[in-house]
């Protein structure tokens, strides 16, 4: 059985850091992709970042860009997402979610969920 549990979110002030976690379980980073993405009510998903199967992490968003940074623990099949200089506007629901294969943009594409964690920044 897949699991994908985040944690880490919290509230926090505008210029503040947070480090995101999600706990894979049931899934191998050799032939699963773990994505992070974010969404607040009424907006689109967005997505945030991905591991590659090569340990590559790729950005999608251009506003997080130089501010979030995604790393892994293979040992521990887990993946983090650093986030520097939180801004209001990144106050939003994280997800992690996995598939096989290529990292993508796209959430519809991703097959596994885990059940996010409110990041809630004040200004």
């Amino acid at each position: 059985e897949v699991q994908l549990v985040e944690s880490g979110g919290g509230l926090v002030q505008a210029g503040g850091s947070l480090r995101l976690s999600c706990a894979a379980s049931g899934v191998s980073f050799d032939d699963f992709v773990i994505a992070w993405f974010r969404q607040a009510p009424g907006k689109e998903r967005e997505g945030v970042s991905c591991r590659s199967t090569s340990g590559l992490s790729l950005a999608y968003a251009d506003s997080v860009k130089g501010r979030f940074t995604l790393s892994s623990d293979d040992a521990k099949n887990t993946v983090y997402l650093q986030i520097n200089s939180l801004k209001p506007e990144d106050s939003d629901v994280y997800y992690c979610a996995a598939k096989r294969s290529a990292c993508t943009g796209d959430g519809r594409l991703y097959t596994y969920w885990g059940q996010g964690t409110q990041v809630t920044v004040s200004s």
